[in-house]
Order: structure tokens, then sequence, then C-alpha cells
């Protein structure tokens, strides 16, 4: 969604790179680069000259001036007033101290709040609550039926004593959700109410009067985050008529331009407490203002990939699995490998994984063009191997490999790829479990790094000597044996005037470590060193 801002902003950083000092003119032309791109993204005016504002008064101060990089000062700048317009800081549901906390969710129609509402099911569910999912959307044909499906995708109950479709109270079903919850030990009741097609009269007068029936703890305006400027006029108009205490955004996914997303919280004030980026029922998330700043800048979110690799991973088997790359529980196997990719799949979409990364918005078009069942292919080749191939890939020889190409549907040059890949992977991986440094990374002192990189200094590297012509050798069969032999009795002597080294190296080996503790500098020398 934040693809386009991403990029401005960064042609725009990168004409600040090199630069000792920025000068009035450097400023005011990065300025008018992020009022472009902000505009381009769609945010509001009032939010976008409040934003160039703060970013101009704040690099014309002293901060930026007296910077040894001005251009990173810049770009820090900005992600800190790109935090503040998105709400400052991470906004955490309030839950009641006493019987079941009420959450009220609000919106137009066709916003998602009914999807919304399982997957806030779900996440409280996450966080060892007990929610119930109370059906007061009764005019919509068949949400109280989308409810219950969702609820039982998410494993959470429905309350939903009227048919809907036109049919039943709001109100009163909403007043009876509260007694209901307190009788099934509840603690937590999730309302989803009507919207409509715009901001009206009637709506806004039920959704009023279920939040006095209720009194809810929490009410959510559900925005949907593709619509742009309307946005912001429909929350204002939201905030005015009923109220509300945050802001939940759908469709982050969306290819939209991402504006309301960076005006909301500006404009009504309110912060945006919730995310929801897929159309899965775990694609949803706390709204971290700082993390969405770093992604809209290029600096990624591992925090959150960190966050779902934990929740998504088995401890155990990656216990395992670093053992065995450590050369401490066996060979790393190919049945390794595919648990592994297995649990990465667990994690979900690759390229949003790689999007999560610092620097991937260079390789947006190779992670939109990944394909995603290529996991898929690489499981098929693996699971058409014996045991003993998946054990010792060694074992995999010409006719093998023809063998598990046909199993698996694939070409012999896929299984070849992949065997090679793998050795490749295990080799890397064991490397750097074993603290060998990163391959194509150097090492640190007294650690290797991989060839062609080193480790500790680099020193100079001499040309190699160029190879000249060889002796010519005669013609004649008795002069090419008589240099022959000059040659061989030359050499013999050259071997035999080197037998004994200048320096006096030992034949034995030496302990070096041992040595190199019981090496003392001269007393008048070695307090040079102190």
């Amino acid at each position: 969604m934040f693809a386009t801002l991403s990029d401005r902003l960064a042609d725009t950083f990168k004409n600040l790179r090199g630069k000792g000092r920025l000068s009035e003119a450097d400023i005011d032309a990065t300025a008018r680069e992020i009022r472009i791109a902000l505009l381009e993204a769609d945010v509001a005016l009032p939010v976008v000259k409040e934003f160039v504002g703060a970013v101009k008064e704040r690099a014309r101060g002293e901060e930026v001036s007296g910077a040894l990089n001005p251009a990173q000062q810049v770009v820090k700048i900005v992600n800190e007033e790109l935090v503040t317009i998105l709400g400052g800081e991470t906004r955490r549901l309030r839950y009641a101290k006493t019987g079941p906390t009420v959450i009220m969710l609000a919106g137009l129609q066709g916003a998602g709040k009914t999807t919304l509402a399982a997957k806030l099911a779900l996440w409280l569910k996450d966080q060892d609550k007990t929610p119930l999912l109370v059906a007061c959307d009764l005019q919509r044909p068949n949400a109280v039926n989308q409810l219950q499906v969702n609820g039982g995708r998410v494993g959470v109950p429905v309350f939903a004593p009227e048919p809907g479709n036109g049919v039943g109270d709001p109100v009163s079903v909403a007043r009876a959700s509260i007694e209901e919850a307190k009788r099934k030990l509840h603690d937590v009741v999730i309302v989803d109410t009507a919207g409509r097609l715009g901001v009206d009269a009637e709506m806004m007068q039920q959704a009023a009067d279920i939040r006095d029936a209720v009194r809810p703890d929490e009410v959510l305006f559900v925005v949907d985050a593709m619509i742009g400027q309307d946005a912001v006029t429909t929350a204002q108009a939201f905030l005015d008529g009923v109220g509300y205490d945050g802001v939940v955004l759908t469709k982050l996914d969306g290819d939209a331009r991402g504006g309301a997303a960076l005006s909301i919280a500006a404009v009504t004030g309110k912060p945006v407490m919730f995310a929801s980026a897929g159309e899965k029922m775990t694609d949803f998330d706390l709204f971290h203002p700082d993390r969405m700043a770093s992604r809209i800048l290029d600096m990624g979110d591992m925090l959150t990939l960190i966050e779902q690799a934990e929740k998504t991973f088995d401890a155990e088997q990656a216990m395992k699995a670093a053992d065995k790359l450590s050369g401490k529980g066996g060979e790393f196997t190919l049945d390794d490998f595919l648990e592994q990719m297995q649990q990465v799949r667990k994690l979900g979409s690759l390229s949003k994984i790689m999007g999560m990364l610092p620097g991937m918005a260079q390789f947006r078009d190779q992670l939109e063009n990944f394909d995603e069942r290529e996991i898929d292919r690489i499981q098929a080749i693996i699971q058409s191997m014996t045991p003993a191939e998946r054990a010792n890939p060694k074992l995999i020889d010409g006719s093998r490999r023809a063998r598990i190409a046909q199993g698996s549907g694939r070409q012999v040059s896929d299984v070849n790829q992949l065997v090679d890949r793998f050795f490749e992977a295990r080799k890397m991986m064991q490397q750097m479990a074993r603290g060998g440094g990163m391959p194509g990374m150097p090492g640190k002192p007294g650690k290797p790094g991989m060839p062609g990189m080193g480790g500790g200094k680099k020193g100079k590297s001499r040309p190699a000597p160029k190879k000249g012509k060889g002796k010519r050798v005669s013609g004649n069969p008795a002069k090419a044996a008589q240099q022959a032999k000059a040659l061989q009795a030359k050499a013999q002597e050259e071997k035999a005037g080197s037998g004994t080294n200048p320096f006096g190296t030992p034949d034995e080996d030496v302990d070096l470590e041992k040595v190199a503790k019981e090496f003392q500098l001269p007393e008048d020398f070695s307090k040079f060193l102190k």
C-alpha cells in the first residue's frame, strides 16, 4: 500500500547522500519532494502542511547542521515525524476491572466489520481471553450467518437470538448479550453493529442507542484503508455523531495509496489501534506507529517478524536443527531442511516475510513475481526420495536423480539444482552456527571469513607473476637427453641447498598458543605498549 510513497521518499533521500552540509536550498528542495510524495499518497492536506513544516523546522536546527551525516539525520527526523502523525505510540485495549469487557464495532457497510469481529475474537483468544461474538447487524442480508460461520472458524461462540435480514431489535440483542456473557463466564463481548452505504441519521442513532445500552469499554471505528480521503470525512462524522476510542484499519494489504492510514490519527486525534492486512483470520495485529514508519522508509519491521516467528516456530525442532548445524546432534539432512521450510511456510506468504526485511524495496518486483508454489515443488522432490537418500544426499547418483524427477513430476535439472542448493545452504549454515561468519562477509580477528573475504586485517595481494615461456628443447634426441639430464642435476642441487631453513624452524610441530603465552617483551620496550 505504501510502495509509491516509499519509493518517492527513497529517491528524495538519495539526493542528499554525500553532502557534508545541507544548504537552505537543499532543505527546501527536500521538503518540496516530501510534500509531493505525501500528496500523491492521498494524505490529507492539513496533515501534509503540518508534517512538512515540522520537518523543515527541525532540518534547519542544530541537530542537522551539527550532525556528521546530515542526510541520515534528515531521515531520522522524517521517521520521528511519521511516527508522530501515525499516533505516536502503540495504544492497547483497556479491559474492564469488573464484569465482561465490552467492545463495540462501528463503521460503514463494506469496511469489513463482521470479518474483523472474528479476527479480533481470535486475537483475544490468543491473549488467554474467552470472547463472545454478538450479532447486532440485523439489517444486512446474511450478516448474522456470516458472523456465525466466522465464529465457527476461529472457535468462538456467537450470540445470535435473532435471525436478522431485517428482523429483530439490535438494541435488545446487545443488552441481552451482556447477561449471556455473565452467565457463561465470557470476559470479553464483541458487538458487531450494522453499517450503511453512507453516513445517515438512522445509522448514527442506532449505533448511539446500542452504545447507551451496553456502555462499552472500547468503541472501535472500522475503516477501509483503501477509500482514501473519504475515510477521514467518515471518521470525523462518526466521531461527532457516536464517538469512539480508537480506529481499526482494514485492507492494509491493498494496492491503494494509503493516505487514510497517515491522516486519520492526525485529523481525528484518535489512535489507530489495530490493523488487518490480509484475508486470513490471523492477518490481524496491534498497530505499531514506529514499525509502520520503518516500513514506509524501507527500514524493515524486524520486531513483527520476530514476534510472528516466536508464535509459529516449534522451539524444540529449531533447537534440534541448530544442534545438528553446530555438529552436536548429528548430520543436518534433507528431512531437517524440509521441516525448516515448512516452519517458514507457516509464517505466511514468503514475499510478505521478505518485505519485512530492511532494504527490500529495491527487490519489490522480484518479490511480487515470486512463485509461492516453489516450496511445494521442493517438497514434492524431497518426498520422492527414499529415507536413506534424504539422510545422505551424497547417495543420489544419476539414475536415482532420474527416478526422483519422475516421481515428483519435475525435470532432472530441478533435482540437480535442489541437491546442489542444499549442500551450499548446509555449508553456509554450518559455518554460521560454528561462529565462522556469513559467506561473503569478512571474518572476525581469529575467525576466518569465507573464501575471497579473509578474516582479520586484509593485506594487499601481490599480482601473480606472469608465466614466462618455457626453455626450448632441442629437436636432436641426443641433445634433448643431455638438456634433461642437466636440468635434473640442477634441481637436485637446489633441493639439497634448501634443506636447512635460514630461520631455524624446527622439524617438530610447535604449540603456537603456548609460545605466545610464554613470550615476554623486554621491560624497557613493553612500557610503550601500555
